[in-house]
């Protein structure tokens, strides 16, 4: 165990999540509904309950974040909030947001830490995370512990956001968007330190294709330590350096600059 490296939990105000917005998981261990394994590795684990989180944001009124709370289905922290009619919901926690201090969202909101904004109102050069695809959709970009994106330009009823795997794309400017950098930051920097932490987290012991027999995978098979050929998937998709994105994909032309390969 000497070289296990956790996450320091320091920032959680507490542990017993708010009952009215957990909901129940089913867990598929990788199989679809006709019983057959889709998804291999996975499986077991502890068990888990949801956590309602608020990515729309449509609630444009003014909230108290009253707790930060460990979520075991992101890697993410998330904040409980409490609005000023008495409702409460639960949002991602962004970097710099402690309990007591107090967030809004729409027209009203300003480009502080935790407000959301549309993406016309934001300020050129803003860090920001959350961001909508589609107008009332809900948050569904850079949404994971650490992430960010940058508000880089405005063009008409565009705006230009340059995206956390460095691709530079259009998202209309009445998409919400949350200002500041999700939180928990140093998540990456984990080493879980044992194989039975990552069946906690419900993976089982992933084997690698070059190691399996011809019948089992296209770079199984061969004496010894072969390398197995070009790398490529179970199906025979090549792997590494060869594109799977449609090329008449609707969505390519809002898409200016592609991702760092």
């Amino acid at each position: 165990m000497r070289h296990r490296v956790l996450t320091n939990f320091a920032e959680l105000t507490t542990d017993t999540p708010h009952k009215p917005l957990l909901e129940s998981i089913k867990k598929s261990g990788g199989r679809n509904d006709t019983g057959k394994m889709t998804m291999r590795y996975r499986g077991g684990g502890h068990k888990r309950r949801y956590r309602i989180i608020d990515f729309k944001r449509d609630k444009h009124m003014e909230a108290t974040v009253l707790t930060v709370e460990y979520d075991p289905n992101r890697t993410s922290r998330i904040c409980l909030v409490e609005y000023k009619d008495g409702e409460k919901r639960y949002i991602i926690a962004p970097a710099g947001l402690t309990p007591g201090m107090t967030i809004n969202s729409g027209k009203e909101a300003l480009p502080k830490v935790g407000h959301a904004m549309y993406l016309s109102d934001i300020p050129l050069g803003t860090i920001i995370h959350n961001i909508e695809l589609h107008p009332g959709k809900g948050a569904c970009i850079a949404r994971s512990a650490g992430s960010y994106a940058q508000l880089a330009a405005r063009d008409g009823k565009f705006a230009i956001i340059k995206l956390p795997s460095g691709e530079t794309r259009m998202i209309k400017i009445t998409c919400l968007a949350v200002i500041g950098s999700v939180g928990n930051s140093e998540h990456n920097l984990q080493v879980s330190g044992k194989a039975g932490r990552s069946r906690w987290l419900g993976r089982r012991p992933r084997v690698r294709g070059v190691v399996m027999n011809p019948v089992d995978h296209p770079m199984g098979g061969g004496e010894g330590k072969s390398s197995g050929g070009h790398p490529r998937s179970r199906n025979g998709i090549p792997a590494k350096g060869y594109k799977t994105r449609n090329k008449r994909k609707k969505s390519s032309k809002y898409i200016i600059e592609g991702r760092k390969k």
